[in-house]
């Protein structure tokens, strides 16, 4: 268990974070064999605030990056960016509001 409660659970041989991600991952896998939605990946990740380097060229700050649980095209070609969240810390929500200044997405919580 994490802090927040979440258990990590294995389906298909994948390792997820929470039976909330799990399940989500067992209803995208039935859409897209359903031909519902295409294209799902996961753990996409998006680089909102690229890494820093001195004059030198030496690496002085990390990228920040945003890891997506899901991400999709619907049946009309739209990306969809999803998070199986249970808690929304203050560090996602400021992801969450780069992702949207950044890429223009607006992440789907489920």
């Amino acid at each position: 268990m994490n802090k927040y409660g979440a258990k990590k659970t294995e389906l298909d041989g994948i390792r997820f974070d929470s039976k909330r991600e799990a399940n989500r991952y067992a209803e995208l896998k039935l859409m897209e064999r359903a031909k519902e939605i295409s294209h799902l990946e996961r753990q996409h990740r998006f680089t909102l605030i690229g890494e820093q380097k001195d004059e030198d060229g030496k690496i002085i700050e990390r990228p920040v990056t945003y890891v997506a649980d899901f991400v999709y095209r619907d049946k009309e070609g739209h990306t969809v960016v999803e998070d199986a969240k249970g808690v929304k810390t203050e560090v996602y929500k400021i992801k969450r509001k780069l992702m949207l200044m950044i890429y223009g997405v607006r992440i789907r919580e489920v």
